[in-house]
């Protein structure tokens, strides 16, 4: 990539990972939940799983996968049923003071969530095939500086969530008002497995 490119694909990268999604969702609970500080693992993993979804984007391996219907399907049932049980769990999450660890999503949980985000796999698939020609495809540098790119770009993107959702945290002192929040931020969640299917 010259610069011109690269600035594109960063810019391209920072609007992927900003807009509203699954991720996004989990990045803001958890920022309520714990935040900045102690979330700070959430946004990092997410960014880096979605870093290595492009380096393998890069080398056709999204399109290998789109390719076979049982994983195609596999992925899904496996992704719904991550995505539901992640909903349980904020769902379920109390006030900030009275159990601060139970709505964390941390960087393991938020890496591996990337493979099962459907939005995740369509940039993944978007960013080889618009940013990349076909001779770059076995390029392994190429690809691992499209990896390192989108993650730089992606986590400040997590990062700018994760400090609303500790914003967010200042008006949910009582029960009421958490129990509020965490289940809006539940059905969000559980609302997306419908971006599964489509």
């Amino acid at each position: 990539m010259d610069t011109g490119q690269t600035l594109a694909f960063l810019l391209f990268a920072f609007i992927a990972a900003v807009t509203p999604g699954p991720s996004n969702t989990l990045v803001l609970s958890t920022g309520a939940a714990v935040g900045t500080l102690r979330g700070i693992g959430c946004p990092l993993g997410a960014s880096l799983g979605m870093g290595a979804m492009i380096v393998l984007s890069a080398f056709g391996v999204g399109e290998i996968v789109a390719a076979a219907p049982a994983i195609v399907i596999a992925m899904k049932l496996a992704g719904s049923l991550f995505l539901l049980w992640l909903a349980w769990k904020i769902a379920n999450a109390g006030t900030v003071e009275a159990d601060g660890q139970r709505g964390v999503v941390g960087f393991r949980q938020a890496f591996l969530f990337q493979w099962l985000n459907p939005k995740g796999w369509l940039v993944a698939l978007s960013a080889g095939s618009t940013f990349l020609v076909s001779s770059q495809h076995a390029d392994a540098r190429g690809a691992l500086w499209m990896g390192a790119l989108f993650a730089a770009a992606a986590f400040p993107a997590g990062f700018v969530w994760l400090v609303l959702g500790a914003l967010v945290a200042q008006f949910l002192r009582t029960p009421r008002s958490a129990r509020f929040f965490n289940i809006a931020m539940a059905l969000a969640l559980a609302l997306s497995v419908a971006l599964v299917w489509r």
